[in-house]
């Protein structure tokens, strides 16, 4: 088990839009195992890597006993939404309502660079949109109405967890082809 450390709303990784992973190695399966191990154990319904500190566009999901992950996503949303309670283990204790898609389909690739197509729905569908978000740097907190975001962010002032000290950002090992990683 390699369980790892959750980065906290305030840390600047989750502000930054990964990196699309280009060799299927190694890093990239115990990135998957690590992020596996520490969304089990937190226990969440998804979790993106920069969430542990990571600037590579991987995440995993759990939903209803369904545990998956999925690399480079690119989401098709449908036209429906749905309005529900959304939360972020970045984010520890918040919990807001948050429109999202009903469904979208997702495509991207496995592990080992093997593509995968998966169609969800209501909570499935709404974990991939809030993982994604994570990839480009996008809090669940960011697509609230204002009067919600205001609450959420007197929340989160307040809360214990707020202005902890932060880890420091791992470096990636995977090229970033220039991107100023």
């Amino acid at each position: 088990m390699a369980v790892q450390p959750i980065r906290l709303f305030g840390d600047p990784v989750l502000r930054q839009r990964a990196v699309e992973v280009d060799d299927f190695d190694k890093e990239v399966r115990q990135l998957v195992t690590d992020l596996t191990d520490t969304m089990l154990a937190a226990p969440g319904a998804g979790l993106a890597a920069p969430q542990i500190g990571v600037g590579l566009r991987v995440f995993t999901w759990n939903v209803h006993g369904e545990v998956g992950h999925l690399v480079n996503p690119s989401l098709e949303l449908s036209d429906e939404t749905q309005d529900g309670a959304e939360g972020c283990l970045s984010l520890p204790e918040l919990t807001y309502d948050c429109l999202r898609a009903l469904r979208v389909v997702a495509t991207g690739f496995d592990m080992h660079g093997e593509p995968l197509r998966i169609e969800a729905s209501d909570l499935l569908a709404r974990a991939m949109q809030h993982e994604t978000d994570h990839l480009d740097g996008i809090l669940f907190i960011d697509k609230l109405d204002t009067a919600a975001r205001k609450a959420a962010m007197k929340e989160i002032r307040e809360s214990e967890w707020f202005g902890l000290e932060q880890p420091t950002v791992r470096v990636s090992p995977h090229a970033t082809h220039g991107l100023g990683f």
